[in-house]
């Protein structure tokens, strides 16, 4: 897989969904003797965590829209290029707190379309119909009639984006007889069901955008390029305040930090403000700080750092830290919205 994945990532260098390749080096030290390790750039939180903390709450549609977009990008990409991912899942996809978007790692089963050298791809509960028959017959020493192509990475996000909209793991629901009989009945019960809270048209257009995705005609598969024109990536959604905690960034937010009155009194306000750089440089140079004195965002506190490393140290000590006599929390916030100075009205 080693030889494999360095040539997928050297290939496909330079999107920002997909993982950099920084280099080789040979690991002397280890126990079965040298071995060769890829040096990729560091990244954040997985959306297999991300699932975990949302437990049976589903994820927001801000997240589900950020990462369903960045996903297609990096697939429209590579799949261009000629190449199928092969091990989508969520697991292999991380954020990245410096980009702020998700990217798209483990190209180790990665093949060049029409050149598939094994026919073990995909993992379980993820894997396509024509990928599964692959394997079956492959086990029985029989080839397949159909080739794997791309569109088997479309039907795993498929999967996945189903997960994040759940909160629910769905591989023993994609195993069952029912599935096969009328998968399309399934996504619509789960869309329908009481727990989920999402309002009613951006549902609709992700179950659209899902069901698309998920045709057991690989044939019939949206590709990624298409997937992208969906009417569900046109909606503007804010994040939750739980997707600002988990998704870190190189800034962050202090709520819960000064009075109404501390912002009148123009001395008080100059105080505070000193105050606050003096704190948050303790853990990186600040950038830039922001507190707003009107809405949006009126006495929220906005410290931009010079790295997201910084901010995450900063978020670690600050939250629950007392300040003027209140429990600080601190939350991360978009990079591109605080720079287009757009502060979102409704967080909590």
């Amino acid at each position: 897989g080693f030889r494999k994945e360095r040539a997928a990532l050297e290939q496909l260098r330079g999107h920002r969904n997909i993982v950099t390749l920084y280099g080789v080096f040979t690991n002397h030290y280890s126990a079965n003797g040298p071995s060769r390790c890829l040096l990729l750039e560091l990244l954040d939180i997985s959306v297999s965590e991300l699932l975990l903390h949302s437990s049976n709450q589903g994820c927001s549609m801000w997240m589900i829209q950020h990462c369903a977009r960045d996903v297609l990008e990096a697939l429209a990409f590579l799949h261009h290029k000629g190449y199928v991912h092969a091990d989508l899942k969520p697991r292999n996809i991380l954020w990245s707190a410096e980009e702020e978007c998700f990217k798209l790692i483990d190209f180790g089963l990665s093949f060049k379309e029409g050149n598939q050298d094994v026919k073990y791809i995909q993992t379980d509960g993820y894997r396509a119909p024509e990928a599964e028959l692959q394997n079956c017959l492959a086990q029985a020493g029989l080839q397949s009639e159909t080739e794997c192509t791309s569109a088997v990475d479309l039907w795993s996000l498929g999967i996945v984006l189903l997960e994040m909209f759940s909160g629910m793991k769905l591989k023993h629901t994609v195993q069952s007889q029912e599935w096969k009989t009328n998968s399309s009945a399934i996504i619509d019960r789960i869309f329908a069901s009481e727990g989920v809270v999402n309002s009613a048209i951006p549902a609709y257009h992700l179950r659209d955008l899902i069901k698309s995705m998920l045709h057991c005609d690989q044939g019939k598969r949206a590709s990624a390029e298409k997937a992208l024109c969906s009417p569900f990536f046109s909606i503007p959604f804010a994040p939750h305040i739980e997707d600002l905690v988990m998704l870190p960034t190189p800034v962050l937010r202090l709520l819960n930090v000064l009075s109404d009155a501390s912002l009148q009194c123009e001395e008080e306000y100059e105080d505070i403000l000193e105050d606050i750089r003096e704190e948050c440089q303790k853990y990186g140079p600040v950038v830039s700080l922001l507190i707003p004195k009107e809405n949006p965002g009126k006495g929220q506190v906005f410290v931009e750092y010079a790295n997201a490393g910084d901010s995450k140290a900063a978020q670690k000590m600050l939250t629950g830290k007392i300040f003027d006599g209140k429990f600080v929390v601190a939350t991360f916030y978009p990079l591109s919205a605080y720079k287009r100075g757009y502060l979102y009205q409704n967080l909590l």
